[in-house]
């Protein structure tokens, strides 16, 4: 826990029994009162008034997730309210004049509410305003210096779903109604979007996969099923690998429009249409983004010298997965990185970091050369015009040159404490699993024990790149399953009469009834 920061009794108590996130304040989530107030009031009056509402949503599964929580509030409170994603090639993330233009030809709203965008859209805000449409700002992004003129919701505190559920949890305050079910879709976006798991996003994940594994979700129920997941045994990892890429994958290749739809269904048929329209799609994505980042890391391969960031663009490249071939990037080389589509006038980029290099703040010291931008000091996109990109990529190269140490590109493992193996018991697994949720800001306990033999190892996988092993040590006679993914090719290294030095998380494999721990390796160091 200190490790985490956590050493008073009060924040232990807090961190093993998180508080119900229904009695978070705005105060709580870092969140203007005043800005809060003017919004859920102008909410409440267009509810009240029967006013056309739009809730105008991002593509991806935080921004879907928010658009669903908003519109199912607004509708059970009833208010005359429709969903509205724009198109990522076509229209682009956020605001659009030509998303606006369609909104009004189909809705004829007066207010928009934006979810988990808005923060930067000050002439989009200003647009809609001379076409007789109030707006509401939902977002969490990094705050510009210039912001709309409309009241705002922000705190970079939660997600984009995360605010949205407060937002409703506010106006279901209003009104003397609840709607628990909410926090699940709340805790799918706060886990898909990878903000931290601590204070008031614990509260939101650990509530939610409650909320998730007890009540019935129609549309996700159906989702679950597809993916293999069994409802009741939810967790993290399932959210983050298997369901969030699903509803992401309809955005990213097609239109997010079905993954809402998902959401918000009452049909079972239906639900499971769209549930094995989303799967069938996901895959497509899957084997898109192994093509586009096997081809970006070829073309940095190539390059020779590794440079402190990397900046990659290709005309054959699918907007939708820029962002996954970046982070793929990162991984491989632990370096930023800068994906584009290259298109003839503009491209597209997406943009995924390291920890002590804040992307967004990179991007924007080339403000003047960019159509816009927008993001996190993680993850960011931005828009360029094509003839500017040799200009862009030799400022922002020459800007991470000064802003990484080569301390800050090495690589680093943070481990929680050196046990023995023999330390390694059920009882230390089952203490741990009070720290759940594990996410972001909140990783599994990890360990470190030196002097393990290796009594046995093989190859398993596809291709041979994972690595089965069975150890012990001198202190204890038990044999520890282990799973090393990805580090097939230090299988030769391995022998019996050579001990290793491992970092690992400790696992509990159930396999038909039968219980066993596993470690999950993280790390070998053989001699």
């Amino acid at each position: 826990m200190e490790n985490r920061g956590i050493k008073t009794k009060k924040e232990r108590e807090s961190f093993l029994n998180p508080p119900n996130p229904w009695g978070l304040s705005a105060k709580d989530v870092c969140i203007d009162s005043t800005s809060l107030r003017k919004g859920i009031t102008r909410i409440k009056n267009a509810i009240d008034s029967k006013e056309s509402i739009v809730v105008y949503a991002d593509y991806d599964a935080d921004g879907i997730t928010a658009g669903a929580i908003m519109w199912e509030t607004v509708h059970r409170l009833g208010g005359n309210i429709m969903p509205y994603i724009p198109h990522r090639v076509e229209e682009g993330y956020g605001l659009s004049i030509k998303g606006i233009d369609a909104v009004i030809e189909q809705y004829h709203p007066t207010l928009l509410i934006t979810v988990d965008h808005g923060i930067t859209a000050v002439e989009k805000v200003d647009y809609a305003i001379s076409k007789g449409i109030d707006v509401v700002v939902t977002d969490h992004h990094v705050k510009p210096k210039k912001l709309p003129n409309c009241p705002i919701i922000h705190t970079t505190d939660m997600c984009g779903a995360g605010i949205s559920w407060f937002v409703a949890g506010e106006l279901l305050k209003k009104y003397e109604k609840t709607y628990e079910e909410l926090i699940g879709l709340a805790a799918i976006g706060t886990i898909a979007d990878m903000v931290p798991l601590v204070g008031p996003n614990r509260s939101i994940a650990k509530f939610g996969l409650q909320a998730l594994n007890k009540h019935t979700y129609v549309g996700l129920d159906a989702l679950m099923k597809e993916a293999g997941l069994t409802k009741g045994e939810l967790r993290t990892f399932d959210i983050s690998h298997m369901l969030a890429p699903r509803l992401n994958a309809m955005g990213r290749l097609v239109h997010a429009m079905d993954a809402l739809r998902l959401l918000c269904t009452k049909q079972e048929d239906k639900a499971m249409l769209l549930a094995r329209k989303l799967g069938l799609t996901n895959k497509e994505r899957q084997q898109l983004t192994v093509d586009i980042s096997a081809h970006a890391k070829d073309i940095v391969r190539g390059r020779g010298e590794l440079k402190k960031l990397l900046f990659v663009s290709h005309d054959s490249y699918n907007q939708g997965v820029i962002g996954l071939a970046a982070g793929k990037l990162v991984e491989e080389f632990y370096r930023p990185a800068i994906v584009l589509a290259r298109g003839e006038v503009i491209s597209k980029a997406s943009a995924r970091s390291i920890a002590g290099f804040n992307i967004i703040e990179a991007i924007r010291t080339c403000s003047d050369i960019l159509v816009d931008a927008g993001g996190h000091p993680m993850a960011a996109g931005f828009t360029v015009e094509t003839k500017n990109l040799i200009e862009l990529q030799d400022r922002l190269e020459k800007f991470a040159d000064k802003e990484l140490t080569e301390e800050k590109l090495m690589r680093v493992l943070k481990v929680d404490a050196e046990i023995l193996l023999k330390d390694v018991t059920e009882k230390l697994w089952n203490s741990m699993q009070g720290f759940e949720p594990f996410g972001f800001g909140n990783s599994e306990p990890i360990f470190i024990t030196r002097d393990v033999l290796v009594e046995d190892s093989r190859l398993v996988g596809a291709d041979g790149k994972h690595l089965k092993l069975r150890v012990s040590s001198p202190d204890s006679q038990i044999l520890y399953d282990a799973i090393a993914f990805g580090m097939g090719e230090i299988y030769s290294k391995l022998r019996p009469d050579k001990p290793i030095d491992i970092a690992y998380s400790i696992d509990m494999n159930v396999w038909n009834g039968n219980r066993k721990l596993q470690l999950k390796l993280k790390d070998i160091h053989y001699q």
